[in-house]
């Protein structure tokens, strides 16, 4: 298991955004990551639009998954039509303890 940050995008509409989040958590347990930490960073204004939203709502977790795992999450991620964005970014060794 390696330890991954996940910045995620959701739609800053309370439904969406829970929604979405249930089922990023939903996914990552079902491939048996765990979450360590999750920290919100609240809404901001996107660089660019996505999906016709022009804000979004910024969540990052600490997760420790398998390597061999991230694309068949990142393919689940795809069909969250409440996920705008997600990106996995791998921890050094020395940043992960």
């Amino acid at each position: 298991m390696k330890k991954y940050e996940l910045m995620t995008i959701y739609p800053i509409e309370d439904e969406k955004f829970k929604d979405g989040t249930e089922k990023v958590k939903a996914v990552l347990a079902q491939f048996g990551a765990t979450v360590e930490k999750e920290e919100s960073y609240g809404d901001r204004d996107l660089a660019y639009e996505i999906a016709k939203n022009k804000r979004g709502r910024f969540v990052l977790f600490t997760v420790k998954a398998n390597p061999a795992k991230i694309v068949e999450i990142n393919t689940q991620f795809r069909l969250n039509n409440n996920l705008l964005k997600s990106l996995f970014v791998k921890l050094d060794d020395k940043e992960a303890k």
